[in-house]
């Protein structure tokens, strides 16, 4: 007799215990994986373990609309134009209300910083306050929503340097270096959160049944080299002259100089593009060109590069604008935009390399 697999909610002091028939699984929640690091820290007192619950919160709210799709209306209504000159669509919005409403209220949180926000979101004064900044992207690769493609959310924590008065944009005006946590939720067939708080990196699994990120990828790491990466390659005639370099040579494969052949990949969702890496290793880059100069790049250094040059340092790779380290970025103002290099470290060396050759060169 086939017996139906059913799930024990069980509550463990370390996990969820799920029993599929006589299988039984153990599985790390994502609350208590971060108790467990916060106990291995002198002094803390809980209030980030919260406020990663809150985060955590608004991230399966977002997945759920998302999940949805149509059935909630049509979710790529244009409804205006963002601080980012961008076309903003109905989900754009829906999932930015649903991040502050989700994590205004634990107390934890002193400001947000939204890309979907020309400025700084104050906690309002009647709520309590805490000492904890929260950046996020909260709907990364919008441009898919009518294909149904990958969509995620990206966030970062930092801590305020004076948590009276109100917050402004200097705030939050620190090096990515000063992130204590940096994470992103990917909205694909499977939800999963990838997160760092600066002790490697790893991977958690929304189980729909019972609401809960689990840990399924434990201790990522990236290759240090890679056959595979991902660019927009429209833009080519606009690139610099290390980048043409750089990808001439991956396309000239076994025939080149680089003696191998090389794939490339291109999702236009940041998150995805960068799952890719964490999950099998590659390349993404989004290089200045001549078309977005004056406007320093095309991704948000607060929003985007910072956390994911974060996550994907932790995990052994590299992050850079092709000549600086992009976590030694000066933050100026809140929607700066950056060159993004980032993935396997041999690859990433290679292009800083070729940078610096030109900038020679030319001077």
């Amino acid at each position: 007799m086939l017996i139906n697999p059913q799930i024990l909610c069980l509550r463990a002091s370390s996990a969820l215990i799920f029993n599929w028939g006589n299988h039984v699984a153990y599985r790390t929640t994502l609350k208590h994986f971060l108790m467990r690091q916060q106990t291995e820290i002198t002094g803390t007192t809980g209030e980030f373990t919260s406020l990663m619950g809150d985060v955590s919160s608004a991230c399966k709210a977002i997945a759920n609309l998302v999940r949805r799709g149509s059935l909630s209306g049509d979710l790529a209504a244009a409804v205006g134009i963002n601080v980012q000159d961008e076309n903003q669509k109905k989900l754009d919005v829906m999932a930015n209300e649903l991040a502050i409403g989700w994590c205004e209220r634990g107390g934890q949180l002193f400001g947000m910083a939204s890309e979907e926000m020309e400025d700084v979101y104050a906690v309002p004064a009647k709520l309590q306050r805490g000492k904890y900044l929260l950046i996020f992207d909260p709907l990364d690769g919008s441009s898919n929503i009518e294909v149904n493609g990958p969509m995620g959310t990206i966030f970062s924590i930092l801590k305020t340097a004076d948590d009276n008065g109100e917050p402004s944009a200097e705030d939050f005006m620190q090096k990515g270096t000063e992130q204590l946590c940096a994470g992103y939720v990917l909205f694909g067939p499977a939800t999963m959160m990838v997160l760092t708080t600066g002790q490697g990196v790893n991977g958690f699994t929304l189980n729909p049944d019972v609401g809960e990120f689990v840990l399924t990828h434990p201790d990522i790491t990236i290759p240090e080299d890679t056959q595979e990466f991902a660019i927009n390659a429209s833009n080519a005639r606009h690139w610099e002259a290390p980048i043409q370099r750089y990808i001439d040579e991956c396309l000239a494969g076994k025939t080149g100089v680089r003696e191998k052949d090389f794939n490339m990949r291109w999702v236009a969702a940041m998150v995805a593009d960068v799952h890719r890496i964490i999950t099998r290793g590659g390349l993404f880059m989004y290089p200045i060109d001549a078309k977005i100069k004056e406007k320093g790049g095309r991704l948000r250094l607060l929003y985007e590069a910072n956390p994911m040059a974060f996550i994907i340092e932790q995990a052994g790779g590299g992050a850079s604008t092709g000549r600086q380290r992009i976590l030694d970025v000066q933050p100026t103002s809140l929607h700066q935009r950056v060159p993004v290099i980032i993935g396997a470290k041999n690859e990433v060396d290679r292009i800083v390399a070729y940078h610096a050759e030109f900038d020679a060169s030319s001077s």
